[in-house]
């Protein structure tokens, strides 16, 4: 069976613990607790500026060098803008093997822009899409959002979906927003608390997938670095990619 070891993180604009902006020490954190757990997919929220222009915080080139993996906006559409490094603050690494067959943004409705970036990969011969996103705090717009990428699911390949991000969904269940009522396809994994830092209690991260995978080995990565660098502590998760069918 085929396996993606996944990390998210909403790393809160470079803002750490201690009222400080410093996005070095966020690339410095995801050398000392991101790196060793060789990721093959690596999804960052809130990661360019939060107005227009949607401006780059972070070095790229050097998280990509850190990690291994490749930085996917390179291509203009995939992008905000020409100073952002991503598409509204939803950066997405992969690992050289996971080729691009297809990739698009996905624009959400609400009160504050949000956004999805799509990638359709293959793992080991099994084609399946890789959706990285940032939901609204409000369930009622959390479900709108969902709606739209089911929308955009269903319009494309069926293969499987892994959708992985700040998703802020409070509760410590599902969710209704990732429900197949909602999305089309039921999207499930563990819920573990990631905010706030000092002593999480909110399951606001998540790594989830529709079948027949499943997410497994799902922790958070509790480290200093991580720790005083951002609101948020990141999630860890392995993903079962699977034939559908299976």
């Amino acid at each position: 069976m085929a396996k993606l070891s996944c990390v998210t993180w909403n790393i809160h604009r470079a803002k750490g613990q201690d009222g400080r902006v410093d996005p070095d020490r966020i690339v410095d954190a995801i050398g000392s607790a991101i790196v060793p757990l060789a990721p093959d997919v690596f999804a960052l929220q809130e990661a360019d500026g939060a107005c227009r222009p949607h401006a780059r915080i972070i070095d790229v080139e050097r998280i990509s060098e850190l990690t291994g993996l490749d930085y996917i906006h390179d291509q203009p559409g995939l992008r905000w803008g020409p100073q952002s490094d991503g598409f509204l603050g939803t950066i997405l690494f992969l690992h050289p093997e996971l080729k691009r067959l297809h990739a698009d943004v996905i624009d959400l409705p609400g009160h504050c822009h949000r956004g999805a970036i799509s990638v359709e990969t293959k793992v080991h011969g099994r084609e399946c899409r890789i959706i990285s996103t940032h939901l609204s705090l409000s369930q009622p717009l959390r479900i709108m959002q969902m709606r739209v990428i089911g929308q955009y699911i269903r319009r494309r390949p069926q293969m499987q979906t892994l959708l992985l991000g700040d998703l802020n969904e409070w509760s410590p269940w599902r969710g209704l927003a990732f429900s197949r009522t909602v999305v089309g396809t039921a999207l499930r994994g563990p819920s573990k608390a990631t905010f706030p830092t000092g002593r999480p209690l909110l399951p606001l991260d998540r790594i989830l997938t529709d079948a027949p995978g499943r997410v497994s080995a799902a922790f958070v990565i509790d480290h200093p670095d991580t720790n005083l660098a951002s609101d948020h502590r990141p999630l860890h998760g392995d993903v079962d990619i699977c034939e559908m069918g299976e």
